[in-house]
């Protein structure tokens, strides 16, 4: 399967924006566009991880701040790092979730993805309070999507679907449709502050724009590593959900890791020894499929041997500014001493 994440840039105007730009500015659209939310969005039932039923509008929605993904448990390409991802923006968020901001995760799998099923997922994420997986009726499910912008018609697979996330003010009548692979903090930024029209203080520090660092200048490896990878991994140490992968260019086989970042999912089919340990040592969380090229797989590997070439350049670098040894520091003392006298 294939997500259709390459739908980013479709926006949720012909649903909804459009309507709402009628009514004028966003605290107009929730004066006089009140009825119409009400009559607009279903108010269809689901049921959370934990086996409680809701409804959509009144329960989920109404006057409230959220995101929304559509998603299953089964999938092997991009829903995993999606989840990671958002997993990121509730870490940014904080405690926030669940008080002033919500998370909703709609499966689009009701049949297979039980509240149980779901709860087990959300617990292998390390999912936090406040963010809800929920299941349903197909039809409703699919009346959902259409009506949020995220369907899509006449997939060759059916378990093919749009993985972008729509983030929202119900109240306001503000919604837009955003990436997966969207900067976590600039995400949270949109939700946490955009969204709730600035009346929430920022904690930062307001500073110059003078004083602003350059942008880094990304190479095509970092930057699959930045969207891609940092969800889940880290360089130096254990990543949040996966395994280090500083030095991973030197443990595994060039073709193996290759394969592995391209197609994870098949060598999980294929009970690839290496990959069934990982899946196993990582709570059975799979590694996703990206649908990367070889282009982005030559990228991202250069990126992590040079990682790896840095870290031990910097080791060489720190040992060669070391002090000199207690021996060679007395014998250093003593001459400059010894030539201290000789002035006298």
């Amino acid at each position: 399967m294939r997500e259709e994440w390459r739908y980013a840039a479709a926006g949720l105007f012909v649903a909804v924006a459009a309507a709402i730009a009628l009514c004028g500015s966003p605290a107009q659209a929730a004066s006089k566009g009140s009825r119409w939310r009400v009559e607009y969005f279903p108010n269809v039932p689901l049921v959370t991880q934990d086996g409680e039923v809701v409804h959509f509008y009144d329960d989920l929605i109404k006057d409230k701040v959220v995101a929304i993904n559509f998603m299953f448990t089964s999938c092997n390409d991009v829903c995993p790092a999606e989840t990671a991802r958002l997993r990121q923006v509730q870490g940014e968020l904080g405690d926030r979730v669940g008080n002033d901001v919500f998370i909703y995760s709609i499966s689009i799998d009701p049949e297979n993805d039980t509240p149980a099923v779901l709860k087990r997922y959300s617990e292998k994420f390390k999912i936090g309070p406040g963010w809800l997986f929920l299941t349903g009726k197909a039809e409703d499910i699919a009346l959902l999507q259409k009506k949020l912008g995220l369907f899509i018609a006449d997939l060759p697979d059916p378990d093919d679907h749009n993985v972008n996330l729509i983030v929202g003010n119900e109240a306001t009548g503000r919604w837009m449709k955003r990436s997966p692979y969207d900067d976590p903090k600039v995400l949270a930024e949109v939700i946490g502050s955009w969204l709730h029209n600035w009346k929430v203080p920022n904690k930062g520090v307001a500073l110059n724009y003078e004083k602003a660092p350059a942008f880094p200048r990304l190479s095509r490896g970092a930057y699959l590593f930045r969207t891609r990878c940092v969800s889940c991994h880290a360089l130096g140490s254990d990543g949040p959900l996966g395994p280090d992968l500083l030095g991973v260019t030197e443990k595994r086989d060039p073709v193996w890791l290759a394969r592995w970042i391209k197609e994870p999912d098949q060598m999980l089919a294929e009970k690839d020894s290496i990959a069934i340990g990982l899946f196993a040592r990582y709570d059975e969380l799979p590694m996703p499929n990206l649908s990367l090229n070889d282009v982005d797989v030559a990228a991202l590997i250069d990126y992590l041997a040079s990682a790896r070439r840095n870290v031990d350049s910097e080791n060489t670098s720190a040992v060669r500014m070391l002090p000199t040894t207690v021996e060679t520091v007395a014998g250093s003392h003593h001459e400059n001493h010894r030539r201290h006298e000789q002035t006298q």
